[in-house]
C-alpha cells in the first residue's frame, strides 16, 4: 500500500506511520517512509532543524516545493511508501501561519500547484494508492499537546478548529477523494494498535492481491526465520 497521511497535527500521523512501517517489516515487506514535510525537517540534524526555522521565506518555500515534487516519484516508485504530511500540509499551514511572525511558515505562494501533485501520482494509475486523513477530537489534540508538546509544535490550540475545517476541505478537493481513494479515520479515545487494526480494515479495498496474502500470513510476535519444507514456506520463531 502507498500512503500518504494527512490531518492537523497530534492527530497520530507520525505514530501510525512506525507502526505500519513495524507491521510491513515484521513481515519481511521493505517500506520507504518520508514523514518529514513539517518545518523544519524532522530528517535533519538538531542544528540544520534550527537553522531551517530561521531561513527567509523564498528559501523555505523554494526547499519545500523541491521535496514535495520529488516524493512524486517516492510515492511512484516505492512500494509500501508512507508518506506524512505531503503537500496538503502545506496548504493548510501556510494559509494560517504565513503572515505569522511567529511560525516558520511562510505565504503559500505555491497553492495552484496541490492537485498537480497528485495528478502525477494519479496518471501512474497505481494500484494501492490510498490518502489517509486522520483526525482527532479538539479535546484529544489539546489532550495530547499537554501530555508531549512536539520540540516545534506547528499548530497553536486557539487554532483547533479552524485548522480541522482546512484540512477537511483541502481533502475534500483532493483528487484521490474524487476517485474514491481516500479514508477517513479518528484517532479519538482508540490505542495507538486499535488504530492501525481500524486501518488496515478500512484499507482493504485498496491493497493488491499480494499484499492481502501478506497480511493473511501468520508470522511469530518476535524475531524469526524463513524455511522451506517441501516446497512450503514456513516462519519458525528464533530460539
Amino acid at each position: 500500500m502507498r500512503a500518504i497521511f494527512v490531518g492537523i497535527e497530534y492527530a497520530g500521523k507520525s505514530t501510525l506511520i512506525q507502526l505500519l512501517d513495524q507491521y510491513y517489516r515484521h513481515r519481511r515487506c521493505p517500506t520507504h517512509t518520508d514523514d518529514h514535510f513539517s518545518i523544519p525537517d524532522a530528517s535533519l540534524s538538531p542544528a540544520s532543524q534550527a537553522l531551517m526555522v530561521g531561513f527567509p521565506d523564498d528559501v523555505k518555500e523554494r526547499g519545500q516545493r523541491m521535496q514535495i515534487h520529488y516524493h512524486v516519484e517516492v510515492i511512484k516508485n516505492y512500494p509500501h511508501t508512507l508518506i506524512g504530511g505531503w503537500h496538503l500540509e502545506e496548504a493548510v499551514y501556510c494559509a494560517v501561519y504565513g503572515d505569522d511572525p511567529e511560525s516558520p511558515y511562510y505565504r503559500n505562494y505555491g497553492y495552484r500547484f496541490q492537485r498537480l501533485y497528485e495528478s502525477l501520482v494519479l496518471e501512474a494509475h497505481l494500484p494501492d494508492i490510498v490518502l489517509i486523513h486522520l483526525m482527532a477530537s479538539e479535546e484529544a489534540i489539546a489532550q495530547r499537546i499537554e501530555a508531549k508538546p512536539h520540540p516545534y509544535q506547528v499548530i497553536k490550540e486557539k487554532d483547533i478548529p479552524r485548522l480541522k475545517q482546512l484540512f477537511a476541505e483541502e481533502v475534500e478537493k483532493s483528487l484521490f477523494t474524487n476517485k474514491g481513494y481516500t479514508i477517513q479515520l479518528d484517532t479519538t479515545g482508540k490505542t495507538p494498535q486499535q488504530s492501525l487494526d481500524e486501518l488496515l480494515l478500512l484499507s482493504e479495498p485498496r491493497i493488491t492481491a499480494g499484499e492481502l496474502a501478506m497480511r493473511a500470513m501468520p508470522v511469530p510476535e518476535g524475531e524469526y526465520e524463513v524455511r522451506y519444507e517441501g516446497g512450503v514456506r514456513r516462519t519458525v520463531p528464533k530460539r
